[in-house]
């Protein structure tokens, strides 16, 4: 596969696929017509540089040392040190997948051609995500302010060859993976550290990731959902089109559609007609009000995420055409902070309403199976504990929910005295999504067992897809076992897409 970037092409899809790929699957290259406007924004830098004028990044100092005029000998020393200092993150780097996905965006920024910056070395930043060079970036040290100027600058330090990178499962200084693929380290003029650091791909990146990750959350939710109320008895009732339609939310609507195909066709919905179960608790009942609410969390997301995909988040911007150096704004993440905290917040839901459903089928009470979902109780304490984790998720998730963008703390003197918090957002996101991951998870370990206590009754067709899927690695719960195997396994799955691709060969593709 050959990605060709312009700077206004990129989807999530994109982000995903690079990220994910295995060397040699992939190759990422440059628009002629890009390269053209990428060259034409450079030879204007060197412009301003021989007029002498101070232009801010170019020929000054920088945050709170803007006022400050660097002569041109020291121009290309001046870049080395903006990097050099700006690398102060720490913490644990952030895995390989993430750190390709930030190169990938700051690549498509800056081909867009309002930055100035020498296109060799964006031609090198993409020359690393081709041969599998993977700076290595500490995740933390980003306010979402000024760009995220400490990971970008990780990245940096390994494009001049002063950095360490992961290569083939190894960290090794960039110098020698550069001289490796026969290239040589970048070698940084006017502009170009500035250009490289200044602008939203860190964040940017976590939220695209988040969100792919969260599109298929929202259809496994739906499955997890409907396979614990048909392994209960409870009633599709709740989820009559008539009702959605006097509270039409489009999030609402897509999720009711999904419920009703999915349950179709359940020997199991059908064999209790005349139940006794007036009304099942909410958990079960406004699945499609709770659902569709969150799918509009992703929706948001995913268009704000998509509009910064393709924005030039540089400063200053030069636009060549009209003869102009701008300064401005466009680094700030703010739409990105709020974006992905209350995408976060719409998954932390998706896993409170799914531990509520795993506690109704640990009680007797209302699920009217063994308690805990294992024949021998007492001897026996079957998937009590198992309920337990996913509380301790759920309550997790909580302070993962407090907004980081609500924050702001100054910085550089005052001079930034405004920022996003956009990375904190991110990495809280991801959290989250990895959390409904198990929780969802424990949900299917559950509610597979409490189909085996149903049997010979069978559900739909769907379903029982979902049934065999998990069944082929995990077996029915006789007697206590170690469950942390079982959940896992479950993980991989829904890691791998399989529940989901077993439903959709069945009843067609899931909104």
């Amino acid at each position: 596969m050959e990605l060709v970037l312009n700077g206004q092409n990129l989807s999530i899809d994109h982000v995903y696929q690079v990220a994910y790929s295995k060397k040699g699957a992939l190759k990422i290259s440059i628009d002629s017509k890009a390269m053209e406007k990428m060259k034409a924004s450079r030879a204007f830098v060197f412009d301003i540089v021989k007029k002498g004028k101070p232009v801010y990044g170019i020929n000054t100092g920088f945050g709170a040392l803007s006022s400050m005029h660097i002569q041109e000998k020291d121009l290309a020393q001046l870049q080395v040190n903006l990097i050099r200092s700006h690398c102060t993150g720490v913490g644990k780097p952030f895995s390989k997948e993430i750190t390709r996905a930030i190169m990938l965006l700051r690549a498509n920024c800056l081909i867009s051609g309002f930055s100035g910056v020498e296109p060799t070395t964006v031609q090198l930043l993409l020359d690393f995500i081709n041969e599998h060079i993977t700076p290595v970036v500490p995740e933390k040290g980003s306010v979402g302010a000024s760009g995220d100027l400490a990971p970008l600058s990780h990245i940096a330090l390994a494009l001049i060859g002063e950095g360490e990178v992961e290569v083939d499962g190894k960290v090794i200084p960039s110098k020698e993976a550069i001289a490796k693929i026969g290239k040589t380290p970048a070698v940084l003029g006017p502009k170009d550290g500035l250009a490289l650091i200044n602008g939203t791909a860190c964040m940017a990146a976590l939220g695209a990731l988040a969100v792919f990750e969260a599109r298929a959350i929202m259809k496994l939710a739906d499955i997890a959902s409907t396979l614990t109320m048909d392994a209960v008895k409870g009633t599709d009732k709740a989820y009559n089109p008539k009702i959605t339609m006097l509270k039409p939310h489009k999030g609402q609507i897509a999720s009711v559609e999904n419920l009703n195909k999915l349950v179709k066709g359940s020997a199991l919905k059908d064999s209790h007609p005349d139940c006794h179960k007036v009304q099942d608790p909410y958990s079960l009942r406004c699945v499609p009000q709770v659902h569709g609410a969150c799918r509009q969390t992703l929706q948001h997301a995913e268009e704000v995420i998509t509009t910064e995909l393709n924005a030039v988040t540089d400063n200053p911007l030069i636009f060549v055409e009209s003869g102009e150096v701008i300064s401005g704004g466009n680094f700030h993440g703010e739409a990105l902070a709020l974006a992905m905290d209350y995408l976060a917040m719409g998954v932390a839901e998706i896993c409170n309403i799914s531990e509520r459903r795993i506690e109704k089928m640990m009680n007797p009470v209302f699920s009217e199976l063994p308690a805990f979902l294992t024949k021998n109780s007492g001897l026996n304490s079957g998937l009590m504990i198992a309920h337990v984790t996913a509380a301790a998720l759920v309550s997790e998730n909580k302070y993962l929910c407090h907004p980081a963008s609500v924050d702001s703390v100054p910085t550089s003197t005052d001079k930034e005295d405004h920022v996003s918090m956009g990375v904190t957002a991110g990495r809280k996101l991801h959290e989250v999504v990895a959390n409904a991951k198990s929780v969802l998870g424990i949900e299917l370990l559950c509610n597979t067992q409490a189909l085996d206590l149903q049997r010979p009754l069978t559900t739909s067709p769907a379903l029982e897809a979902v049934y065999a899927t998990i069944r082929h690695h995990v077996e029915p719960i006789g007697e206590d076992r170690i469950f942390y195997k079982d959940i896992n396994n479950i993980i991989s799955l829904i890691n791998s897409g399989d529940i989901v691709a077993a439903v959709e060969s069945k009843i067609g593709v899931l909104n």
